[in-house]
């Protein structure tokens, strides 16, 4: 079967887990109405299941041959693509003075969603393009947005995050791309990038590459990193395209999955030099760039979410069609369908609880990014930085370790079959595995969350989050309503579990910063559970005051809380007590 975008899910989570209607109630998105987000959400769920989805099983056995220096994308991604700028979904979430259309970050971070259930190999380099335009509209020059972002929010041009170099991996500061001052007032860079998502490709006439390189007089680590725009050609004085830049893909990797997504080696400086744009000021790259990889984070998990929902839906209809062995009363010649059997139906009930939490934590996040922009005071500007500071790690590492489950469990239920390419689920694995790796490993998410979130104005953010928390909990426990079941006990102890878990960490002293780091990604993990499956028994309280979905919201706020949930002992006791036994076993590795 091919991915069906979730639209009742999706809307859902955006009314009673993100709270958009508050928002939009606030005046904080003009005169958009939640009548113009459904409108939104229907044509892009209409594109990606219509247009996108039937091209990603294509992109994978086509892949993208590299010859001569250029790359052929799969069959039907060129017209894809097209139809997809042509609709103007590049620039939904684009400022409207160069052309976009301002629609606030949830509602592109819910068409993110289905774009990546449909095709992530497809919807990786639009991705990063949306990521390129908020970068330089955030920190380039006027005659720098003028000459390339009308363009990029079109779609006409593609834009890539140019970071990794072979030394320097996760150490971006070790990087070793050299930048020239020129006597224009450009720049020439010499070096080389491995692992650009759609470093060269033929979808648009022009690419523009956003790329960190060092001055020779810049300082050490990544303190003296700047950031420069290179296209792939330059630009004539009337804005057409001019000469070939001195940049170019040398290969293509061959890899796990994302097949259809050509991620390049590219060399910068073959002849004078690569000609370059300063964003920003010099030796200030990183906090460019951040601005991208933020926006590129909360997307990343957006993939773990689409490809979770994809192969959920694909379970679960295997399941139903797949017959195999009985159940009581059944004749000897007869045969059930496989998801009337309870382990079958656990994993396909962990596959959808954990794609509707992972969801939930990712529109928390993308609508306190909203509030960050566009509230009406400092102070609430201030409150949802920090809240959509704290959540990016959660909603990045959480989503697309959630993401990788649930296609691993999609493999299960289809047992062999699940084995073999034909059926699609091999695939879907292979596509997921990459997302807790790039823009930032899950490891240094959890690093980021434990060491730079949770102190955030003096741990007091953190502390809010949790408030809240407890507050959906008291109202599960208000509801008495028997559909719940332990679902409010079960989540009260994981919450708390997360809050004695965040006071040990905010406790640790520099001497103990090792301890923290060992307990870090388990501690992602507690939070995501404990914010998770409070979301989705927000959402079914919501169900249950209207009386729509609410048996089948109520019930996988349930299983969560009484199968996924109760994990979350076992995390505390790892982040709290288990440092020793982690740092102390160098002989295991010997």
């Amino acid at each position: 079967m091919t991915y069906r975008a979730p639209l009742a899910d999706i809307g859902f989570a955006l009314r009673y887990a993100a709270d958009l209607p508050a928002a939009i109630d606030e005046g904080l998105f003009s005169d958009l109405t939640m009548d113009d987000v459904d409108a939104v959400l229907a044509e892009a769920g209409r594109f990606a299941g219509e247009v996108i989805a039937p091209l990603n099983r294509v992109g994978d056995q086509f892949g993208t041959p590299f010859k001569d220096g250029a790359v052929t994308t799969p069959p039907g991604w060129k017209e894809a693509y097209n139809g997809w700028s042509n609709g103007g979904w590049n620039g939904l979430a684009a400022p409207a003075e160069w052309g976009g259309q301002a629609l606030p970050q949830i509602v592109n971070s819910a068409c993110i969603e289905m774009w990546h259930g449909a095709s992530i190999g497809f919807s990786d380099g639009p991705m990063l393009t949306v990521g390129a335009i908020d970068a330089l509209h955030a920190h380039g020059s006027e005659a720098l947005k003028r000459a390339f972002l009308p363009k990029m929010v079109s779609g006409e041009w593609t834009g890539t995050m140019q970071l990794t170099e072979p030394q320097a991996g996760s150490d971006v500061g070790a990087l070793r791309t050299r930048a020239e001052r020129a006597a224009d007032g450009s720049y020439r860079l010499k070096g080389q990038k491995i692992f650009i998502t759609y470093g060269e490709h033929d979808l648009t006439d022009n690419i523009i590459h956003l790329v960190l390189a060092r001055l020779p007089d810049a300082p050490p680590g990544t303190r003296g990193i700047s950031l420069f725009l290179v296209p792939k050609f330059l630009l004539n004085p009337d804005g057409s395209l001019g000469a070939r830049n001195d940049i170019r893909a040398h290969s293509v990797e061959h890899k796990l999955g994302i097949h259809g997504s050509p991620t390049c080696t590219m060399i910068l400086g073959d002849r004078d030099g690569a000609v370059g744009y300063l964003v920003g000021e010099e030796n200030a790259g990183m906090a460019c760039m951040f601005t991208m990889m933020n926006r590129a984070r909360l997307a990343v998990g957006l993939q773990g979410v689409g490809v979770a929902e994809a192969a959920t839906q694909q379970a679960i209809a295997y399941a139903r069609e797949r017959k195999q062995g009985r159940t009581a009363g059944m004749k000897a010649t007869e045969s059930a369908s496989i998801i009337t059997h309870p382990d079958v139906r656990r994993m396909l009930l962990s596959m959808r609880a954990l794609t509707g939490a992972a969801r939930a934590i990712c529109y928390a996040t993308a609508i306190a990014l909203d509030r960050s922009e566009r509230s009406k005071g400092e102070a609430a500007r201030k409150a949802g930085h920090e809240r959509g500071s704290l959540l990016t790690p959660v909603a990045k590492a959480f989503s697309t370790d959630v993401g990788i489950e649930v296609t691993s469990l999609n493999v299960q239920v289809h047992g062999g079959m699940g084995f073999i390419e034909e059926t699609g689920a091999a695939q879907l694995y292979r596509d997921a595995r990459i997302a807790a790796i790039y823009e930032g490993t899950n490891g240094i998410q959890a690093i980021d969350l434990v060491t730079r979130k949770l102190p955030l104005s003096g741990g007091a953010t953190v502390a809010t989050h949790i408030k809240e928390l407890r507050g959906i909990v008291e109202a599960v426990k208000a509801s008495n309503d028997p559909a719940f079941g332990a679902t409010a006990v079960r989540l009260e102890e994981t919450v708390a579990s997360l809050a004695r878990a965040t006071e040990w960490m905010l406790g640790r002293s520099d001497k103990e910063a090792d301890a923290a780091l060992a307990g870090a990604t388990p501690y992602l993990r507690l939070y995501g559970l404990a914010s998770g499956g409070c979301l989705l028994a927000q959402q079914a309280l919501a169900a249950l005051r209207l009386g729509n979905e609410a048996a089948p919201r109520a019930a996988l706020a349930r299983f969560f809380a009484e199968n996924v949930a109760v994990q979350a002992g076992g995390l505390e006791r790892t982040i709290i007590e288990g440092a020793p036994g982690s740092l102390g076993a160098e002989a295991a590795l010997a």
